[in-house]
């Protein structure tokens, strides 16, 4: 009985996500978060939105995790990843045809959205050990590796955006308090007065902190700001701060392992700089070191899941030292920066030292969601062979002239 019940009901979620996914996501802006936060913040138009673009936006990524390759599937973690976003799904859609007027269901939403928000907390570390145990298995090839960057750059987005949307209705209308008293001037997650240097600060020291215990010691940061637009004011830009965090913990915590192991004997280390420049545009953060830089061919592979230079960790131990050794690192980072129609690039001097540059838009209203999209173009993505490349290698061994062919 159990067993039809469960057939039942992979069947009806099956024709929910084929359902779902046939309409697109419709991305929000900072500014539309912000006027809806503190303008009309009602939970009812609230719950009317995500009880119809939550299944939109699990749907449509999930049509995607069902075209990887089959023994990826089967892999534990990534089995486990898969009954999240069912179990998810599934919880969003009894709400489907309920009355929101009703308060009782208004409230019932969103314990379930804080549960579903906690569910998928670790998906980022479960979904990584889910690779990882597929290529220890099976190895990857040239196609498969390519089809992995492309759909994890997708699923982590998709699950940036899905968590924005559940961390905005949990925080605005998920407690008793509706102030955060941490955070009072917030906005659910958004700081419509983000003062930059302050988040790079805090960042700073907390990378810091990380470098003092495994290194004993750590680069002391200059920080500089140029407010093109009120000059001698402080940088403040409407954001989510605990996104730019991320990114500039992610680069500090970079700067300072090669700043330490390539200075490790000297008696004084370089510092790291950090620029804040706000245009008419653009927000540019920029983070210096001196720390040896690496090749150019190197620096795409920084943007690679699975590449990092550090030991990678249990699955039981991702909470204590986060992603640490997946590689994740930068190429979350580089989504959180895109995600909001922004960008992460990494300059580097072999032999010196690396510029790791942010970008952030300037305006709330340009700073709009970037979401996936399941359609022909990505199923094609997918599904096409890819032929050999229309360049020539060159060859590492010098060729003998004196037996070339001549025509």
């Amino acid at each position: 009985m159990r067993i039809l019940r469960f057939l039942r009901s992979s069947v009806s979620i099956g024709k929910d996500i084929d359902y779902y996914s046939k309409f697109s996501p419709s991305p929000l802006s900072m500014k539309q978060f912000l006027d809806f936060g503190s303008e009309n913040a009602c939970e009812k138009t609230s719950f009317a939105f995500l009880r119809q673009e939550l299944p939109v936006r699990l749907a449509n990524i999930m049509k995607e995790i069902n075209l990887l390759p089959d023994n990826l599937l089967r892999t534990p973690s990534v089995r486990l990843v898969q009954s999240w976003y069912m179990q998810s799904l599934q919880e969003i859609l009894e709400f489907r045809d309920k009355n929101a007027d009703d308060e009782k269901v208004t409230y019932d939403f969103t314990d379930a959205v804080i549960k579903i928000r906690n569910r998928h907390n670790d998906v980022i570390p479960t979904m990584a050990q889910g690779v990882v145990e597929y290529k220890e298995a099976y190895g990857t090839d040239p196609v498969v590796s390519q089809n992995l960057q492309y759909f994890l750059d997708r699923f982590y987005m998709s699950r940036i955006s899905i968590r924005m949307l559940l961390n905005q209705h949990t925080l605005l209308f998920g407690g008793k308090v509706k102030v955060n008293p941490a955070h009072p001037k917030q906005i659910g997650s958004i700081d419509p007065n983000s003062r930059v240097s302050e988040v790079i600060r805090d960042a700073y020291e907390n990378a810091r902190n990380l470098c003092d215990r495994y290194y004993m010691n750590s680069p002391e940061l200059i920080l500089d700001e140029f407010n093109v637009k009120e000059v001698e004011k402080p940088i403040t830009m409407v954001y989510v701060p605990s996104h730019l965090y991320h990114m500039v913990f992610e680069l500090f915590k970079n700067a300072m392992r090669a700043t330490m192991e390539l200075h490790g004997d000297d008696m004084e280390y370089p510092s790291i700089h950090a620029q804040v420049a706000l245009g008419t545009e653009d927000l540019t953060v920029k983070v210096s070191d001196r720390g040896g830089g690496v090749p150019l061919r190197k620096i795409d592979r920084l943007f690679t899941y699975t590449y990092s230079t550090a030991p990678r960790p249990s699955i039981a131990g991702s909470r204590a030292a986060p992603l640490a050794g997946y590689g994740y690192g930068l190429p979350i980072s580089r989504l959180y920066a895109r995600y909001f129609q922004g960008d992460l690039k990494l300059y580097s001097l072999e032999g010196y030292g690396t510029d790791a540059v942010i970008y952030i838009r300037a305006l709330s209203t340009e700073s709009i969601e970037r979401l996936p999209v399941y359609n022909k173009s990505a199923w094609k993505h997918y599904k096409t062979i890819h032929e050999a490349d229309d360049w020539c290698v060159p060859s590492k061994e010098p060729k003998d002239m004196t037996t070339f062919r001549s025509f």
